[in-house]
This record gives structure tokens, C-alpha cells and sequence, in this order.
């Protein structure tokens, strides 16, 4: 008997797939037929720049597309009617599967339109059972579960901030999420980013979060847009949106999220975390200020530091993007905001919250003033001085001659050739790993003059000049992680004076230590 029952059991269970492909079908059908009007050759992202005045993108631009993932993908807005109904509907283990025929062929489109929300008048039996905890708040109620039905909101970045962020609008009820990220699940990921798992690793992180969500709650929509944020693809797709959740962490897509929520009208939830420290701030709200008013110009590039370079505790993003998704929900279910114009910062070593006063919103910014100058999306890696992406920076602040390969290291130490290896990267990142001829001095301390430290890089070329002619000029190498704060060394310690260090020839090693376990030894720790 509970063999039969058991096989009656799976053929409804196959019915029933049956039926939800075939609705599947019909939901990309539907979808189709509105896109055949908008799948003109960017027809309104051009008749918006001629408004404008934009630039006419150059004869290069077309080849990088809307936004394209680091595989050169097609452009996000291509395929969209059949990968909407495919974000919209399905169990997880069909979303798995179907994410490996996409990888096959491209990147996820990003869909011309939307279509609407379906009006709301009641909450279903299981949806009152589902939300039970908080429909009993006074402040909430069944008319703001109603709004969160009704609402939609857009997700840039599906790592640190936007796993906790999107994991609880899921759980709440929001009627749709759209979640934008370029990037793939890497190991390094997993110690932040809780919604990708181990199986995950190599998938898209949009794909890999829409997965996990609907495993969470099937009844809310899901899109994933695989690609990067681009500024011909940004304000139309933030149009479709109620709400925008930026949890990106580069400076250019700060810059884009902030002025396509202020020419599209739409409130801003931005979030941000590094090392033991959070920020939080709600933009262009009921008349606050956006994120120009308070940083008009972008930083210098080589000031500015992410989780790759500084590194972040993960339970700090968890925090944050807690805090954004309840400024999120407060938002869309009429509550309002609490720090639209006030920025909340986390101490987490202290565990202190500040709220700090922000500056009103300034008559004269450049995107939300009186009299804007920017009224369109421009080029924001070169307003910014840097690519719109989470990935370590590779700076450029030596000529090539002062420079050498990690091969070419190689060479000179399988070779014997003398010379001194200079570490100087951080003690604790020294701790993590090291080549164990290498002379570990921080950067800091050659900045500082500290005077036990160069007397110990004195004393060790000293040691490897008794090994050659002293007339020759001693290699001297320096190191780090990527090849950037060694190139900072390298300019103080040509400075050194010759009478007390000799004569040195000082030059980098392009990559660092992250370059060495790429492409000499792969057992190498990476971090």
C-alpha cells in the first residue's frame, strides 16, 4: 500500500511539473509579445540622451554592451521575456539546472519591462498565517503588508550587504526583488555572503541568491540580472523599481546607483562595511539630500580601500544589511525612514551606533539643485579614476624599467643570483603567509623612518653584498600582496642615502605575492 501510494504521490508531483512549464510557457509568451515594441536598437536610451545633449557613444562602446559580465557576455537587456518567467517562477532545483543551460549561453538579460505588480485588495488565509508575527504590529497591520505586496525593489549587489538585505524583504513579503550583480561565488565569499553555499561556488551570485530566496518564500518574484550596473542600462531599469538598495562596493557605481535614483525619483537605501566599521544612509527621500550633496567629488583612487585590501568581519555586513532591509521595509510599508538625512555609523569593536546630522540637501548639487548639470548618466570609472568593480586595484606608479615579473624573480632566485627580498605588507598579513627568505618591514615603518627597520634592511644588504662585487649595484626586490604598496616602497627606498645603504638597485615585483601563487606556485596560500 505505501509502495502505490508513494507512486501515486510522484505522478502528481510530475503533473504538476508538467503544468508549471506549461504556464512557464505561456508567462514568456505574454512577455514576448510587449517586447517586440522595445527591442529597437537602444531606441530609448537614445532618444533620452538627444534630450539631454549626451555624447554619442564611440565607435568601442557598443562592443562592452549595457552591462556584460567579465566574460564578455552579451548585453543584460538582450533575452528577456523567457529569462523573466524563468527568474519569476520554479523551485530551486529547477532554477539549478536551468542556471547551467544559461551559463552555456550567455548572461541573463535585462528585461526591457516589467510588468506590474497585480493589485491587492486582501491577504490570502496562507499569507495571514505566513506573516502572523508581524501583521500583529500596530505599525505595520494588513495595509502595510499590502504595500509590501505591491512593492518592488532593485538589489545592486548580491554579496555581503545584499545576501542579509534581500534574505529579509524575502522573508517579509515584498512583492518583487530585482537582484544586479556581474560577478561569480568564489570561496573568499562564503565567510560574508550567506545566501550562496560550497555548491554554489562558480555560479552567478544573482542566479545563486534567486535560488536561495525562493527557497526561502516561492510566493515572491525574483529577477536576476547577471552583469555589471551600466550607465546605458541604469535609469531604465531602476524605472521599474520602487525602491533601490545599493550594496555595491566601488566608488563608480556609488556614483551611478545615487544619480539614476535621482533622475528616476526613487528613494535610496545605501549601505557600506569595511574592516569592523558600517554606514547607513537613506538618499533622495522626502526631500533629503543624495549621495553628491555630500561627496560632490569622488576620492583620489589610491585612497580608497575595499574588503579585498582591508579586509571585513562578516557578521559587520550582516549588521548593515539588516539595517538596510528595515529601512527598506519601513519605507515601503509607509512607516517612512529613520535616517533619511542622518547617516547611522557601526563601531563594532566598540559596539557603538552613532547617528550624525547630515548636511540638508544643497540648492546647488550637480545632479539634485535647483539648476542640475548632470541630467543624464555619464561615464562614472572615468569620473572616478577607477573601474566599477570590487576586485584590487592594480596601480601603475612606477615606469616599467623599475618593474619585473614574478617569472623573471624566479629566474634570478633559481640562479642564486644575490639580492635582498623586502616584505612590506602588514604584520598580520605576514602572519597569513610568506616566502621564508623574504625581510618582512611594513610599509608604514619605511614611511615612518622608523630607525630599527632600516637598520635591518641595512644590515642585511650589508650581509648579501659580501656575496657579490661590491661594485656592482645590489638588487634589491620589494614585495607585497598585489603589487601596489610595494611600488610605494620602492620610491622611499630610492631615496635612501648611498653612504649608508651602498649601492642598490630597487625595483617591484608586478602581481606581489598573489602573482606568485597565480603563476609559480600554486600551493602558495591566496587571501
Amino acid at each position: 500500500m505505501a509502495g502505490a501510494a508513494a507512486a501515486r504521490l510522484r505522478a502528481e508531483i510530475r503533473r504538476r511539473e508538467r503544468e508549471l512549464r506549461g504556464l512557464r510557457e505561456r508567462l514568456a509568451a505574454e512577455l514576448a509579445r510587449g517586447d517586440a515594441a522595445e527591442r529597437e536598437e537602444d531606441g530609448e536610451r537614445e532618444r533620452d540622451e538627444a534630450a539631454c545633449g549626451a555624447r554619442q557613444p564611440s565607435a568601442a562602446e557598443p562592443a562592452r554592451g549595457d552591462a556584460e559580465d567579465e566574460d564578455g557576455a552579451r548585453g543584460l537587456r538582450e533575452r528577456p521575456a523567457a529569462e523573466l518567467a524563468r527568474g519569476d517562477s520554479g523551485d530551486a532545483d529547477e532554477e539549478d539546472e536551468d542556471g547551467d543551460e544559461e551559463e552555456d549561453e550567455g548572461a541573463l538579460g535585462f528585461p526591457a519591462e516589467l510588468p506590474p505588480l497585480p493589485a491587492r485588495s486582501a491577504l490570502s488565509a496562507a499569507e495571514i498565517l505566513r506573516y502572523s508575527r508581524q501583521l500583529v504590529l500596530p505599525e505595520l497591520g494588513v495595509r502595510g503588508q499590502l504595500r509590501l505586496a505591491r512593492s518592488s525593489v532593485l538589489v545592486v549587489g548580491c554579496g555581503g550587504l545584499g545576501c542579509p538585505l534581500a534574505q529579509y524583504l524575502a522573508a517579509a513579503g515584498v512583492g518583487r526583488l530585482g537582484l544586479v550583480d556581474h560577478d561569480v561565488v568564489e570561496t573568499s565569499n562564503l565567510q560574508r555572503q550567506v545566501l550562496h553555499g560550497e555548491a554554489r561556488r562558480g555560479r552567478p551570485k544573482a542566479r545563486s541568491a534567486a535560488a536561495a530566496l525562493r527557497r526561502l518564500n516561492s510566493a515572491v518574484q525574483y529577477v536576476p540580472y547577471r552583469g555589471a550596473l551600466r550607465p546605458r542600462s541604469a535609469l531604465r531599469l531602476v524605472r521599474q523599481y520602487d525602491i533601490v538598495a545599493d550594496c555595491s562596493d566601488n566608488v563608480p557605481t556609488r556614483y551611478l546607483v545615487s544619480d539614476a535614483c535621482v533622475l528616476a525619483g526613487k528613494p535610496l537605501v545605501s549601505g557600506s562595511a569595511l574592516r569592523l566599521e558600517g554606514q547607513l544612509v537613506v538618499y533622495n527621500h522626502r526631500g533629503g539630500p543624495c549621495y553628491r550633496c555630500l561627496f560632490p567629488e569622488p576620492p583620489p583612487p589610491d585612497t580608497v580601500t575595499n574588503c579585498a585590501d582591508g579586509g571585513v568581519l562578516g557578521v559587520v555586513t550582516g549588521i548593515i544589511g539588516c539595517l538596510q532591509a528595515l529601512e527598506v521595509l519601513k519605507i515601503a510599508s509607509g512607516m517612512g525612514s529613520s535616517f533619511s538625512g542622518y547617516m547611522l555609523m557601526f563601531d563594532a569593536l566598540e559596539g557603538r551606533f552613532r547617528n550624525i546630522k547630515l548636511r540638508p540637501k544643497k540648492a546647488d548639487c550637480a545632479v539634485c539643485g535647483d539648476n542640475p548639470s548632470v541630467t543624464c548618466l555619464q561615464d562614472y570609472e572615468a569620473f572616478c579614476g577607477s573601474s566599477a568593480t570590487d576586485k584590487c586595484r592594480a596601480l601603475q606608479l612606477l615606469p616599467g624599467a623599475d618593474r619585473i615579473s614574478v617569472q623573471r624573480y624566479k629566474e634570478l632566485l633559481d640562479a642564486r643570483v644575490p639580492h635582498v627580498l623586502l616584505d612590506v605588507r602588514p604584520p598580520v598579513e605576514a602572519e597569513i603567509c610568506r616566502l621564508p627568505h623574504a625581510l618582512h618591514i611594513p610599509l608604514r615603518s619605511l614611511q615612518e623612518g622608523e630607525h630599527e627597520s632600516l637598520r635591518r634592511l641595512q644590515r642585511r644588504i650589508g650581509e648579501e653584498k659580501q656575496r657579490t662585487d661590491d661594485q656592482t649595484p645590489l638588487p634589491v626586490y620589494v614585495v607585497c600582496k598585489l603589487g601596489n604598496d610595494s611600488q610605494k616602497a620602492v620610491k622611499i627606498l630610492q631615496e635612501l642615502p648611498a653612504e649608508e645603504f651602498g649601492s642598490v638597485l630597487v625595483k617591484d615585483i608586478k602581481g606581489g605575492l598573489m602573482a606568485w601563487a597565480a603563476k609559480i606556485d600554486s600551493t602558495f596560500p591566496q587571501y
